[in-house]
């Protein structure tokens, strides 16, 4: 079984894309697809919303994707081929909570494939992208802290050309990387698809079309 991890510094550079075009290349792989999201003070883990909420049912919420025609995130993912998708929130700072439901999604998975950074400090994937964008400033403590883990960095095509202004982010931590141009719409590059096969090599699961019934959430 392969495990893939795409991460990125901030919202809105192209994660989702990434994580749907390799699903798409990739049909062959069956993915799990799970887009892990943390919200800080203020926000509810089940919808997102704002709230005022603290009590401890609201710290962690799981749902699967059925929908694949809404144009979210993980229906993007359902739409790309996805075999099985799932959305997960906590607070920030709570992912440990969760990742039990994680790990037996990923015990029954024959290869998965997921949106995040900080899922590792709980896993050791077989792949882990980092997204970056020149042209954006904001840099998450997440993405900061594993992007010397990263096995190659996916750059944003929108800030090409421009000096990053990423404060306190030293280059030296990316220099040697492979990297990847992306550009919209399609967020994607057959390099790219190249390198995550050849990477993942021996490590992904055979196709298998008998599959576990899923976990109610």
């Amino acid at each position: 079984m392969a495990i893939v991890v795409v991460g990125g510094h901030s919202r809105n550079i192209g994660k989702t894309s990434v994580v749907a075009g390799l699903i798409a290349a990739m049909p062959e792989m069956r993915w799990t697809a799970m887009k892990i999201t943390q919200y800080g003070h203020g926000f509810c883990s089940a919808n997102g919303e704002p709230c005022d909420c603290q009590t401890a049912d609201h710290s962690v919420a799981v749902s699967v994707e059925e929908d694949a025609t809404t144009g979210t995130d993980t229906s993007r993912f359902l739409a790309a081929g996805a075999a099985r998708c799932l959305w997960v929130r906590t607070r920030m700072g709570m992912l440990g909570e969760v990742m039990p439901r994680i790990r037996r999604e990923l015990e029954t998975a024959e290869n998965a494939i997921l949106e995040s950074n900080s899922v590792m400090r709980f896993l050791r994937p077989d792949l882990y992208l980092t997204v970056l964008d020149a042209g954006t400033a904001d840099f998450k403590d997440s993405a900061r802290l594993f992007l010397d883990r990263a096995d190659a960095v996916v750059l944003n095509a929108s800030g090409e050309g421009l000096e990053p202004q990423w404060e306190g982010v030293s280059g030296r931590l990316i220099a040697r990387k492979p990297r990847f141009r992306i550009a919209p719409p399609g967020f994607m590059s057959t390099e790219l698809v190249e390198f995550v096969r050849a990477r993942l090599g021996g490590s992904a699961r055979p196709a298998n079309r008998t599959r576990c019934a899923p976990d109610s959430p």
